[in-house]
């Protein structure tokens, strides 16, 4: 079988202490906005003419390779999938298993997200002042109407689409093109495969230089914030943090009762053989890392190496159970934060593009994948995305939520699998 390539994954030490440093320039550039409000407002604000530029311009340049690295991502990620799904019943029924869990995870989240948001609001006097701090964030994309919605879902001309951010039908034809490339004869899929995952490749590399100018660019855009909304700027983070990553924690939970039902396992058994690949987890925030403690934990729980062997590695390189739910909490998020109304037809466009594009958000470290897999779904709703200069800079916490969530629910369904192939296990 041929997989997407797992490089991205290993989370080393170097990544660890870029996001480190991402932290602290946060940190850094709200507290000295704060001060130097204190001291000379009038000066305070008037260094944000400068700040603003030079963060927005760094965002900007990851914004540059969201649509190129999207296409590739998706047709590379399709592909892991297709030849996955070819590889026998044991990799066909883990295919379908993870496509039904990731649009159940996102629908969940479509629903309890704004009904967290509505019991637990963000302070109106924050979201205001943090409005104001980030200048120029109209609504981007096209927004679709309740009547236009089905009618928008195909392009018409795919380079408007792009060239538009008008991403539910970019991610549709991006889909169509995966799913052709892989029904091509088996040199020509290959070939244009192999493209497609070296552009992706130099996509990463792009990001990659753009990364390691990340503590200035968020330096500069905290700056402002703090500058302008004081104190509350930490409020509106910790309030992220929290909202966010409870909806990890739910997907979380809900790999308990697939693992019971699916798995045919207790609670308790599957919690204590589960939790050193969670401990694992935690420590390195990397399913791939998380890989032998899983195998260890299915052949506990009864899966035979044979099928177990099949199902986690295909897990790890193509399903990310949390990160479509996840996404779309982001994007509702910023929504509520800045406060753009979303519509029945706004949610169902961040509903798919959420779904769709999980697949090719497969081996990307968390401050990739973070813009590289929640713009699109923003986009898609019509939702500015500057502040997500900013949440990239917390992302490591709620990560943790992700990660965790994702290896847990790789164990389930892999004990879900095995009872369900005898046979071939």
């Amino acid at each position: 079988m041929r997989f997407a390539s797992l490089t991205w994954v290993r989370r080393d030490g170097g990544m660890m202490s870029q996001a480190t440093r991402i932290l602290v320039s946060l940190v850094a550039g709200l507290l000295l906005g704060i001060v130097a409000s204190a001291l000379n407002p009038r000066l305070a604000s008037g260094a944000t003419a400068i700040t603003q530029p030079i963060g927005l311009a760094w965002l900007h340049g990851l914004q540059m390779v969201i649509v190129p690295l999207i296409i590739g991502l998706l047709v590379t990620g399709v592909a892991a999938a297709t030849d996955a799904a070819r590889a026998g019943r044991v990799a066909l029924l883990s295919v379908l298993m993870f496509v039904i869990i990731l649009w159940s995870v996102t629908l969940m989240s479509a629903l309890i997200m704004p009904l967290l948001l509505d019991l637990w609001p963000l302070p109106p006097a924050w979201s205001h002042a943090i409005r104001l701090s980030l200048t120029g964030t109209a609504p981007i994309g096209n927004v679709p109407s309740i009547t236009s919605f089905f009618d928008s879902i195909v392009p018409q001309n795919i380079v408007a689409a792009a060239s538009g951010d008008a991403f539910l039908p970019l991610t549709v034809f991006s889909l169509a093109l995966a799913f052709a490339i892989a029904n091509l004869p088996t040199a020509q899929r290959d070939q244009l495969t192999a493209l497609f995952q070296a552009f992706t490749d130099a996509m990463l590399i792009i990001i990659g230089w753009v990364l390691k100018l990340a503590p200035i660019g968020v330096f500069a855009l905290a700056y402002g914030v703090g500058a302008r909304t004081g104190a509350s700027a930490f409020g509106a983070l910790i309030h992220y943090i929290l909202i966010v990553s409870s909806i990890g924690f739910i997907v979380l939970l809900a790999s308990y009762p697939v693992a019971m039902i699916g798995g045919r396992v207790s609670l308790g058994r599957f919690a204590r053989a589960v939790a050193p690949a969670q401990a694992v987890a935690i420590s390195t925030q990397s399913s791939l890392a998380s890989l032998p403690a899983m195998l260890e934990a299915s052949a506990k729980l009864g899966a035979a190496p044979a099928t177990s062997g099949i199902v986690l590695p295909i897990a790890v390189a193509i399903f990310r159970a949390t990160s479509p739910a996840m996404n779309l909490a982001v994007a509702l998020y910023v929504a509520h934060l800045m406060s753009v109304p979303i519509g029945p037809a706004q949610l169902a466009a961040g509903i798919c593009t959420a779904a769709i594009t999980t697949m090719g958000s497969i081996s990307l470290p968390g401050t990739v994948s973070f813009i590289a897999s929640v713009a699109p779904v923003a986009l898609a709703m019509g939702v500015p995305i500057e502040a997500l200069g900013l949440l990239i800079a917390v992302e490591t916490i709620p990560d943790l939520f992700r990660t965790v969530g994702n290896v847990t629910m790789d164990t389930a369904v892999t004990i879900g699998v095995a009872k369900r192939t005898p046979v071939e296990a």
